[in-house]
């Protein structure tokens, strides 16, 4: 059994400062495998919020994996956001913007979404998903292969963000070359599910989480997932704190089952029903 703890919109410099310790407890509680980030760590991409999200999970005790969101480029610097767009992200979080990371029966796989020519909307680039199924594609049977990405590669039509350019046919690739999940954050929404736009079919499913610490809640409530491996089950707990609290508490599960080269829902339902679809 492995167990992963999916973080995402951390948004230092605009993180609810009381949510600190609960969030580090609650990651703590779960002795989770690995922690991953999908983006957005800082709210302007400063020094000082990159800093104090390096001092976050350093913090945590359990190894991490990141990948940057279009918030930890420099928006109001244009020379650094052309030219160097990832100077601060390398300095104070990782030199490497795609990291992978093999456990005992999942590989996770990151993925930069990020545009620096564009304001939020993201983008899939077709050598990096080459590289990503390079990595899935014909690996053991019994590993779960997990992208990770800020961007999702589908959402709902009442989001007010750009969708993601490039984004059906990039996730094809991905369906084909055995992705299993897809990690994503940007919307500050939750869902867990298949991919909409392919009911019935066998494929990849997405966890989208919400904001983890962000004040910028968007009519939600701070969360994020815990994916449990079990044989061919995965279980994935939306952990969020109510409306006027400030504890992580399990609200939602929803389970699948490894079906050839995807994943297929247990109990006859194929949406995290907490939230609703994207």
């Amino acid at each position: 059994m492995s167990r992963l703890v999916h973080l995402s919109d951390l948004h230092f410099g605009r993180a609810r400062p009381e949510l600190l310790a609960p969030l580090s407890d609650a990651i703590n509680a779960a002795h989770p495998d690995l922690v991953v980030v999908s983006g957005d760590l800082t709210q302007r991409a400063r020094s000082r919020e990159f800093a104090a999200a390096r001092e976050f999970l350093d913090g945590l005790g359990a190894r991490w994996l990141a990948v940057p969101g279009n918030h930890d480029i420099p928006l109001y610097q244009p020379w650094d956001r052309f030219l160097k767009p990832f100077r601060k992200y390398r300095e104070n979080i990782a030199l490497d913007l795609e990291p992978c990371h093999e456990g005992e029966d999942y590989l996770v796989a990151g993925l930069n979404t990020v545009d620096r020519f564009a304001g939020q909307r993201g983008r899939a680039r077709a050598g990096a998903i080459r590289r990503v199924c390079s990595l899935f594609d014909g690996g053991p049977d019994d590993r779960f292969n997990i992208l990770m990405a800020h961007h999702p590669f589908e959402q709902d039509h009442a989001s007010h963000k750009t969708p993601m350019k490039r984004a059906e046919p990039m996730l094809e690739r991905l369906k084909a070359c055995g992705t299993h999940v897809v990690l994503s954050g940007h919307l500050h929404m939750w869902h867990t599910g298949p991919f909409l736009t392919r009911p019935g079919h066998v494929g990849p499913i997405q966890v989208h989480a919400g904001t983890s610490l962000s004040s910028r809640l968007r009519g939600e409530v701070n969360d994020f997932a815990l994916l449990d491996m079990t044989g061919d089950r995965l279980t994935v707990t939306r952990m969020a704190v109510e409306a006027d609290g400030t504890d992580f508490t399990e609200r939602t599960q929803a389970r699948f089952k490894r079906q050839g080269t995807g994943l297929v829902p247990l109990d006859g339902s194929e949406i995290d029903g907490d939230a609703g679809q994207l």
